[in-house]
């Protein structure tokens, strides 16, 4: 598997998606003490994607962390054509998820976490399946796995020292 991560952020216009936020509740003896944990997505929706977790005790600095945690864990995906160049399986935890190219206008066929990070990257076109558990963290932290597994068909082309037309057709 080739290192596509990104190196730097600072020229890319990256757009932030929320994905949960999970309340959390921490019994002492003066009463309960709530905090917040907050997921989030960060992409270019032009083939970069992150994930980060934020957790404090207000629901906007969880989000402002998890926005922080997310640049610095950003990765590149090939997106040929709108959608993906083949066919990936990746399993995170207890999630698992099957993402699949689709055709020209079929859209995100996609539910929840695994969405907001296939919009991210910029993926218009893509059919994905969600399996085992749909925990939120679990299913993003899966599909960044799959995405990253991907490889452009200019990569495999040129591993296999042949004609990109002889990897991918269209």
């Amino acid at each position: 598997m080739a290192n596509n991560r990104v190196k730097s952020t600072n020229d890319l216009e990256l757009k932030d998606r929320l994905v949960a936020i999970n309340r959390v509740t921490k019994v002492t003896k003066g009463g309960r003490t709530f905090s917040f944990a907050a997921i989030v997505v960060v992409g270019n929706e032009d083939g970069i994607v992150g994930w980060g977790l934020g957790k404090a005790g207000e629901v906007t600095t969880a989000i402002a962390k998890g926005v922080e945690a997310a640049k610095k864990n950003l990765i590149k995906v090939p997106v040929h054509k709108g959608t993906i160049p083949h066919e990936q399986l990746a399993k995170f935890g207890g999630a698992q998820v099957l993402i699949r190219p689709a055709s020209h206008g079929t859209g995100v066929k996609a539910g929840g976490a695994m969405r907001a990070v296939l919009e991210s990257v910029g993926i218009t076109d893509v059919l994905a399946k969600s399996k085992g558990s749909s925990n939120p963290h679990n299913l993003v932290k899966a599909t960044i796995a799959a995405l990253s597994e991907l490889r452009s068909p200019f990569d495999v082309a040129q591993n296999r020292g042949v004609a990109v037309e002889k990897v991918f057709r269209g």
